[in-house]
């Protein structure tokens, strides 16, 4: 075989053993599969129960009992009262202590059959309010608990996080007042909406539109309007009260003071405003099951 034949031979060799090392590890050590983050879940479906909670829990069920109808008086037919025992895997919020098994009472939905839904072993989150005995906890409501997964989780831990740094802005129960405000040149105006609440306390939105600009709003959550009012990111407290808060349009009992142009200006920037904040992610109540004959 003559020189140079023999080297190209050598040299081929060499490159295909090269390529077959580099298969072997690409097959042994694949690359690593990213991580994904968990669904997110309904925010309101947890912020319903979690704003009323002075514990949040993460339990497992550990035994399920169904109570006597003696003193289940009053529960509807599609419901059964459960007594239930569970084991706590965390606290999620709150600063009272928690023994390390608790037992609480919650009305469920029947089964089709008439029967009490199987969620023995099931991992909860259970929204609980302060009691006096450390091994037992009263549901904010009577099915205050959600089954757990990773998104609520997460959605859990962050309300309970702002929770801690303060309490939650008020639950709206409408609008007050609202008046509009046209500026000195052409195009610019203000509008502020006044919004009743739940426990009395002020909250209110202002909308200020300026020629060459686009419409910006930001709601103050206390007396004082001032530049530290903004507008709530979504998937937070002040995010969930104006979405599942604020009435779909601006009731005429508000504006009743204004004029016409006022009128129509305030409802423009109202609509703004609830179209910027969405809508309100809580599931739809299941239709009651008719009891099994």
């Amino acid at each position: 075989m003559k020189p140079s034949l023999y080297y190209a031979k050598i040299t081929q060799i060499a490159l295909f053993l090269v390529l077959l090392t580099g298969v072997d590890s690409a097959m042994a050590a694949p690359p690593p599969v990213p991580v994904l983050p968990p669904p997110p879940s309904s925010y309101a479906d947890v912020a319903d129960f979690a704003v009323q909670s002075a514990t949040i829990i993460d339990a497992r069920i550990r035994r399920v009992r169904e109570v006597d109808a003696a003193r289940a008086v009053g529960v509807p037919a599609h419901l059964v009262r459960l007594y239930i025992e569970a084991d706590v895997q965390a606290v999620l919020y709150g600063r009272d202590p928690v023994a390390s098994r608790v037992a609480y009472i919650t009305d469920q939905p029947r089964l089709a059959n008439g029967r009490p839904p199987r969620i023995n072993h099931q991992r909860m989150l259970l929204f609980t309010r302060a009691v006096a005995v450390t091994n037992q906890v009263q549901l904010v409501r009577p099915g205050a608990q959600l089954l757990w997964d990773a998104g609520r989780d997460m959605t859990a831990r962050a309300i309970a996080a702002e929770m801690a740094r303060g309490a939650p802005p008020p639950a709206i129960t409408g609008v007050s007042q609202a008046f509009h405000v046209a500026g000195t040149i052409e195009g610019e105006s203000e509008t502020q909406v006044f919004l009743a609440t739940e426990g009395g306390q002020p909250v209110s939105l202002t909308i200020l539109r300026r020629p060459g600009q686009a419409p910006r709003w930001a709601v103050a959550f206390g007396e004082i309007v001032d530049e530290s009012a903004a507008v709530p990111a979504r998937r937070t407290l002040g995010w969930y009260r104006l979405a599942c808060g604020l009435p779909a349009g601006m009731p005429r009992t508000a504006i009743s003071s204004s004029s016409d142009s006022e009128a129509r200006a305030i409802a423009r920037d109202y609509a703004f405003v609830t179209a910027s904040v969405g809508p309100c992610d809580r599931t739809p109540p299941v239709p009651a099951a008719p009891p099994a004959r």
